[in-house]
């Protein structure tokens, strides 16, 4: 059995509007999540709303076990494609009608609530479940947030007058299709930063299945945005330009948060977490606080021993990079990190006692089987380094130990081996990126995984389904007529020949093509054909942060010729 501590309790009949705020996903997920939090806090900070939370495959909420039909606003959080399925079943099981046409049809004598969408996957491609949802947030949503309530209360027939919505920035309306334009937040000190998270603990020991994935802890925004480039990655090219919380914020939200909750751990949250530009004083300030410091992952070009260390004083056990592939294919995705500088990160990571995950794609454009079998000893070079590593830690404390204590000391917890575990994953094309106008070749990536298995044998690697991949694709990366496909999946598994219908890709030359044209997510289309065109060139575009502009629009200073 579990518990939560800092719940918001209201009266149904005391407030005007009463919001679900639904996560399509597991609880341990949905409570590590920053943005399903804000939203969460930020709707009950109002006196006149309250905000109650269902997780999936629940459709009561927690707070007051009332039923998803009892609620004015349903709000959607999708951080992955394959949510969408869940998305359907929960309003199924609710027994609200899932295609937006028929809830808002005069036929039907119930009023259903207003149905809301927000996330990464609704920013970069609304349209696949477009035929569900009633409206879209583009982008940050607290941004909009108070905005979009206050209308709400001011309409008579919210769901019959959805138009209206369409007059605050970053709102899509699938039933008009309009043009919308992604809201983020300018300025980071005046984000919605939590202070007062939901704590969950648990009685038992196979209750601890429940606990947030990064255990209960103080989510620190450091930063959103990330300018890096990566050429497949659609969170760094959604929420562009890069902006970062103070340093003076981040202490202030830190300690606000302890004195609420007792919490120590911190999660330092952001897209590019050790790009943040005062990463070492904010670590040595946590540091001399007494807190405990996490990350759930670290880019790998600026990471310094000096930051791990502080990691490890205080108390990080698992440090996770990327380094995607093999250098020449790093070099076509734009990830500019040479092989010398990943091993000694490695290294170092060891050193100190760091456990390591390491995620690598497969399946990327210009990408032979040469590359793969490249791919594959690269990999077991990098698992050799575990054995060395740890047999000089082991080495060097015995001997330091020798002249003075006994033996059995090289026993102890620190002579424990570290692991080097592996993720290797499909690459997914993603909407909105130099990547969006590629196909999924299923094929292909099963031969690949099929010689991968059989390479490294004996190696903790994990590897993502292709089939699976290949549905994530088309969730992606489809419009419309994907909506027929996910209905269909309430009432029957859906073939591998259907998905594969789906796998092609778009004329790159086409660009009103795309299904998602009319999301603007402050990105110059000829930015990305050009990055597409170096992808295959093997050219690589400097970070922004240290070159001059090159033009990607995200900041509006110049526009690309």
């Amino acid at each position: 059995m579990i518990y939560e501590e800092n719940v918001i309790i209201k009266k149904p009949l005391q407030v005007d509007i009463r919001a679900a705020s639904v996560y399509p996903n597991l609880y341990k997920t949905a409570m590590s999540s920053l943005g399903y939090q804000i939203i969460y806090e930020m709707i009950n900070e109002r006196k006149d709303s309250w905000c109650e939370r269902v997780v999936y495959p629940n459709i009561r909420s927690i707070e007051s076990n009332s039923p998803l039909k009892d609620f004015d606003i349903i709000s959607f959080s999708l951080q992955y494609e394959q949510d969408y399925f869940n998305m359907l079943e929960i309003l199924k099981k609710a027994e609200i009608p899932i295609k937006r046409e028929e809830r808002n049809n005069n036929n039907y004598n119930n009023k259903y609530p207003l149905i809301i969408a927000g996330g990464p996957c609704a920013t970069g491609n609304p349209m696949p479940i477009s035929d569900f949802i009633d409206v879209f947030i583009i982008g940050e949503a607290e941004e909009v947030l108070n905005n979009f309530l206050d209308l709400y209360k001011e309409l008579k027939y919210p769901q019959k007058e959805v138009e209206s919505f369409t007059s605050i920035k970053g709102v899509y309306i699938p039933a008009v299709d309009n043009k919308v334009e992604k809201v983020i937040v300018e300025n980071m000190d005046n984000a919605f930063h939590i202070t007062n998270p939901i704590i969950v603990k648990c009685e038992k020991k196979e209750d601890e299945e429940f606990l947030p994935v990064f255990g209960n802890s103080i989510l620190l925004n450091v930063s959103r945005g990330c300018s890096r480039g990566c050429r497949f990655c659609m969170s760094g090219y959604l929420y562009r330009p890069m902006r970062e919380t103070s340093l003076e914020k981040l202490l202030s939200v830190a300690e606000e948060a302890r004195k609420n909750t007792e919490i120590n751990k911190i999660s330092l949250i952001g897209a590019a977490v050790s790009d943040y530009s005062e990463i070492d004083e904010l670590t040595k300030e946590l540091l001399a606080r007494k807190f405990q410091i996490s990350t759930p992952s670290m880019r790998i070009e600026s990471i310094k021993l000096q930051t791990l260390q502080k990691l490890k004083k205080s108390g990080a056990k698992t440090i996770t990079i990327a380094p995607e592939s093999i250098y020449s294919l790093r070099k076509s995705i734009n990830k500019n990190i040479e092989d010398n500088k990943i091993f000694k990160v490695i290294k170092d990571a060891l050193n100190l006692g760091f456990n390591i995950k390491l995620y690598f794609l497969i399946g990327l454009p210009n990408e032979t089987y040469e590359d793969i079998e490249n791919l594959a000893e690269y990999i077991k070079k990098i698992n050799s380094l575990k054995h060395n590593e740890n047999s000089n830690r082991s080495s060097n404390r015995s001997y330091s130990r020798s002249s003075n204590k006994s033996p059995k000391r090289n026993s102890d917890k620190h002579s424990k081996k570290n692991s080097i575990k592996f993720s290797i994953n499909p690459m997914i094309p993603k909407p909105q990126t130099p990547m969006q106008w590629e196909g999924y070749d299923l094929k292909d990536i099963k031969s690949k995984i099929k010689y991968m298995k059989s390479e490294l044998k004996g190696i903790d690697v994990k590897f993502d389904s292709a089939k699976m991949g290949l549905i994530q694709y088309v969730l992606s990366c489809k419009g419309k007529e994907v909506g027929e496909i996910l209905e269909k999946s309430l009432q029957t598994k859906i073939s591998l020949q259907e998905w594969k219908k789906f796998s092609n890709g778009y004329d790159s030359s086409n660009i009103d093509n795309l299904p998602w044209k009319n999301i603007d997510i402050g990105l110059n289309h000829k930015f990305l054909k050009k990055e597409r065109e170096k992808m295959f060139n093997i050219d690589l575009t400097p970070w922004c942060e240290e070159k001059p502009c090159y033009g990607c629009g995200s900041c509006n200073k110049i526009e690309i010729k």
